[in-house]
């Protein structure tokens, strides 16, 4: 039975109303989500109806005029807020919303043409594309990292948008930026569906009772499936227990590439006038509490000129620059300072201004200590507000100073005073990181969200001038009850039809168990969903690439702790280890390439304990790259052509992914290097 999808005020919808003989009892009207939908007809969930309404989904969607967009979300909500805080009132010239969505969706993409419809920029700029994700390691991987504010001017009202990571390691970022809005854009790909991220940033919205406009991207693509995906996002609120009222979400069809967006999916505006009218009538302005001053600290950014900047959202009262105020972590421990500058969001820019009123979000210098989750307050009634939780971590690498002999050859920062240094001051921005001290006095414990998490912070150390070692990711267990509980993680996978086999083969040996599987659209691609140990994701996007020929696309995210699933092997083959130091030549790795897959090329400088390639075989196997040629008067030892494979180029994420438990990356600004941990005992083949 195929779900009507007219409750989502699309313009594909007709109604007519049937009187109810007895508007006393409602009989139709229930508190479960659920009882909205019957047999394909919606009906509503006030009770204070005088009629009862049936919408049938049209057969022409031309036939009637587009529905006026109209969210009970933004009614329920302002109905609520005076029986809770009899206080509260809300500014109607301000909107802030986040955008939120799986990666890939299109989050970036689509804040460009809003950027660019709103008259951010000028005709004649030249701007580059997703202007938002502005730090060089976002360009090159195409995601989002960090979030970024900025603001558009929208019929005399300001809106504050907030672009937010997609990627699943990076959800400390989205937990954040929560408390800083009113709503959201939930951005969902017209062909895909909700994904793992589309449900973690659901979940987190609705837990904050932020209101929902679904905006449907990409709707131009050959295989878009609308009316699917708004009947898979419907049933994914029902699924996270929202109310009857968030469940009656708006839904806006886009094209954020095209830069146009309409009611159907078949009736595009030239524009994102839609969307834009979407947003101040659908997500309530920001609610004020009358009383001093309150601001949370929801981000931090550094200046060498400012010093730390304090973002966040003004909850109460209003901030003057010069201003004497109160820093609070709880009620007991506040300290005194004095605001020095203070900054709004106006288009793409920071605009200094002389005083903020509660309801905006503005950037605050002078607090050269601040930390994320402190509250900025009055100085003589401040009260600190709630601290921000995000969740904890489930992947934890050792972090070591470099021991190879290759040490200080490249890089800046080697000791480590400098790298305890600089994890002090990653945490005090990345909230979803721990860092510990290791079992040396040389050696730290990172934790966080995934392994990419930690790899962004590597990758940024590196080019920063750091040189260090760092082991292989584990996972951080649990003992509840004397029973040893792992953490899981939803692992979805679209691939290919004719590669399905292998991909299902690799991820039942990783202990996987497959709850879902279907098709999507007309490309001839399978969604698999599994439920599988964090364990078993180590090491597995490269293997997924290789069984489906690089046709794979691996998303995950954290489900819950579960009883340990057992061993489970994630590499069956050894590598190739260098036993002696020097320069690589061609005479040498002509023969070590029967042996497996090399690293190297000749020309390259290799140490002791290196390695060097992939063996073949299980189990590693020491071997000279180094060797020469000897030199003879003999005439039939003369020079022979080499014809050497070109050696494989790893990432550094392909590096972690790859080392066992006996070895290590050692990263440099230059270079990246594996070699085994001398700290282990050999067990080598030779």
């Amino acid at each position: 039975m195929e779900m009507a999808t007219t409750t989502f005020h699309s313009s594909s919808s007709s109604s007519f109303s049937i009187p109810n003989p007895n508007p006393r009892t409602n009989t139709l009207s229930s508190s479960l989500p659920l009882s909205k939908q019957l047999f394909g007809f919606t009906f509503p969930s006030s009770s204070t109806a005088k009629t009862s309404t049936l919408r049938l989904r049209s057969r022409n969607p031309t036939s009637f005029a587009p529905t006026p967009i109209k969210c009970s979300v933004s009614e329920a909500t302002e109905a609520a807020a005076p029986v809770e805080k009899k206080k509260l009132k809300r500014r109607s010239d301000i909107r802030n919303i986040a955008i939120v969505a799986h990666v890939d969706h299109g989050k970036t993409t689509l804040v460009d043409s809003m950027l660019r419809q709103a008259k951010v920029f000028r005709d004649n700029q030249v701007v580059q594309e997703r202007i938002m994700d502005s730090n060089d390691i976002e360009r090159e991987r195409g995601i989002t990292i960090l979030s970024k504010n900025t603001s558009i001017t929208y019929k005399d009202s300001k809106i504050n948008i907030i672009d937010t990571p997609g990627h699943s390691d990076f959800g400390g970022e989205v937990e954040r930026i929560l408390n800083m809005v009113e709503g959201i854009l939930l951005v969902v790909d017209s062909v895909e569906g909700p994904m793992p991220q589309t449900r973690f940033v659901l979940k987190k919205a609705l837990e904050f009772g932020h209101a929902v406009v679904v905006v449907v991207n990409k709707i131009d693509r050959p295989s878009a499936r609308p009316d699917f995906v708004i009947n898979s996002t419907f049933e994914l609120f029902i699924e996270l227990n929202a109310t009857d009222e968030q469940c009656d979400f708006q839904a806006i069809y886009a094209s954020g590439i095209k830069g146009k967006a309409g009611l159907s999916a078949d009736n595009l505006s030239d524009d994102l006038g839609p969307l834009f009218e979407a947003i101040m009538r659908c997500i309530p302005g920001p609610a004020i509490e009358e009383g001093p001053l309150q601001m949370l600290a929801t981000n931090i950014e550094y200046d060498e000129h400012k010093g730390r900047i304090a973002i966040g959202r003004l909850h109460a009262g209003a901030l003057r620059k010069g201003m004497d105020v109160r820093v609070c972590t709880s009620e007991d421990s506040c300290r005194f300072a004095k605001v020095s500058e203070l900054f709004v969001y106006e288009k793409f820019i920071r605009v200094p201004v002389d005083s903020v009123e509660a309801g905006d979000i503005c950037a605050v210098c002078g607090i050269n200590d601040i930390q994320i989750g402190e509250t900025i307050a009055d100085k003589t009634h401040g009260k600190p507000l709630p601290a921000i939780r995000v969740e904890e971590p489930t992947v934890k690498m050792a972090f070591a100073i470099n021991t190879s002999p290759f040490v200080g050859r490249e890089g800046k920062y080697v000791t480590s005073r400098n790298l305890r240094d600089r994890l002090s001051r990653e945490l005090e921005r990345n909230l979803a990181m721990r860092v510990e001290d290791g079992e040396t006095a040389d050696t730290f414990i990172v934790s966080g969200r995934g392994t990419l998490h930690i790899t962004i912070l590597i990758e940024n150390m590196r080019r920063e001038g750091y040189e260090f070692m760092v082991g292989p990711p584990k996972v951080i267990n649990k003992r509840v009850n004397d029973k040893l509980l792992e953490p899981y993680e939803i692992a979805t996978v679209e691939v290919p039809e004719e590669h399905m086999g292998p991909v299902v083969e690799l991820l039942g040996k990783r202990r996987g168990q497959m709850f879902d599987m279907q098709g999507m659209g007309s490309e001839g691609t399978n969604i698999l969903k599994y439920k599988i140990p964090t364990r078993g994701l180590l090491g597995l996007r490269n293997a997924i690439l290789t069984a489906s020929r690089g046709t794979a696309i691996l998303n995950t995210i954290f489900d819950s702790y579960g009883p340990w699933a057992g061993d489970m092997s994630t590499r069956d083959l050894g590598s190739l280890v260098a036993f002696e130091g020097g320069t690589s030549t061609s005479y040498a790795l002509a023969s070590s390439q029967d042996r497996g897959q090399l690293f190297i090329g000749p020309g390259v400088d290799v140490y002791k304990g290196q390695i060097v390639g992939i063996h073949q075989r299980p189990g590693d196997l020491s071997l000279n790259v180094c060797k020469k040629k000897a030199a003879t008067n003999i005439r039939s030892n003369k020079e022979q052509s080499v014809i050497l494979d070109t050696p494989l180029d790893y990432s550094l994420d392909d590096c972690i992914e790859y080392i066992q438990e006996d070895e290590l990356v050692e990263v440099t600004p230059s270079s990246i290097r594996m070699c085994k941990n001398p700290k282990f005992s050999k067990k080598s083949s030779r």
